[in-house]
């Protein structure tokens, strides 16, 4: 219960950043990404921020034994760029580019009802389909 209770919380507290950085609004995103015409620098500003946030409790958190709700640290091992990591951030940079959203603002969109979040979330579960039939069978 309370593994369950802190995720909703820090679901609840990522939403609110995204919404209060405007990360969720997809024309703010699309700006940003426009550095040819009406770029807009301010989401800089949000990723430093978390690169900060990041960084510093990373440095903090990993010093301890386990996380406060499970036995282990969960952490990537993969050190190397191979063929399927630059598929998969291109395929992503090019739905962020097109859509304005990345995954985590997309489901935090649903929150205000926004039609074109419901379609992209549609749009990522389906890539997930589309990857499990054919590259994990």
């Amino acid at each position: 219960m309370k593994l369950i209770l802190a995720s909703l919380i820090s679901g609840m507290l990522f939403g609110v950043g995204l919404s209060l950085s405007q990360m969720i609004n997809p024309d703010k995103v699309l700006n940003f990404l426009d550095i040819a015409g009406a770029w807009d620098p301010s989401l800089i500003f949000v990723m430093l921020g978390a690169l900060e946030v990041t960084f510093i409790s990373f440095k903090v958190i990993l010093k301890r034994p386990s996380p406060v709700f499970d036995h282990k640290f969960y952490l990537a091992t993969k050190k190397e760029i191979d063929k399927p990591l630059i598929i998969g951030a291109t395929i992503f940079g090019i739905g962020w580019g097109l859509t304005g959203y990345c995954p985590g603002p997309a489901v935090a969109g649903l929150g205000f009802g926004n039609p074109e979040a419901v379609i992209m979330v549609i749009a990522i579960y389906l890539g997930f389909m589309v990857h499990r039939y054919l590259f994990e069978r």
